[in-house]
């Protein structure tokens, strides 16, 4: 499967924006959908993740209550709503999909199986 991010931008602290993750090749339904962010210098680490059907979700700490992962599997598109934005959530986010299906969704990057290419969310002070 091959997997296309868009969305990311420049916003002011505060503000909101939405990060889409396009799945082609295979469908996504057939896979666990996560997002992740690297900033600078730092790993790659989880923020979000969503079932194949989306009734489950799971979120680092640092994102409740701000971002919310959703997917439209009509669409094979996953999304990340992301709002209240703060400068420590700059970063370069990217999709990720996990072929095992697990009782409890997975956060560690090494666990997912494709990658999109990223896309860049910048926020200012």
């Amino acid at each position: 499967v091959q997997l296309q991010a868009s969305g990311g931008g420049l916003v002011q602290a505060g503000g909101s924006l939405r990060l889409s993750c396009t799945a082609s090749g295979r469908t996504s339904s057939n896979y666990v959908m996560g997002w992740f962010r690297q900033a600078p210098g730092k790993e790659r680490v989880f923020v979000a993740a969503i079932s194949r059907g989306g009734g489950t979700t799971s979120y680092a700490d640092s994102v409740k209550g701000r971002f919310t992962i959703s997917r439209d599997n009509a669409k094979n598109t996953v999304y990340l709503q992301m709002n209240s934005l703060k400068p420590e959530d700059t970063a370069v986010y990217y999709c990720g999909a996990d072929r095992v299906i697990m009782t409890d969704l997975r956060i560690e990057p090494a666990d997912y199986d494709y990658w999109g290419q990223g896309t860049l969310v910048t926020v200012s002070s």
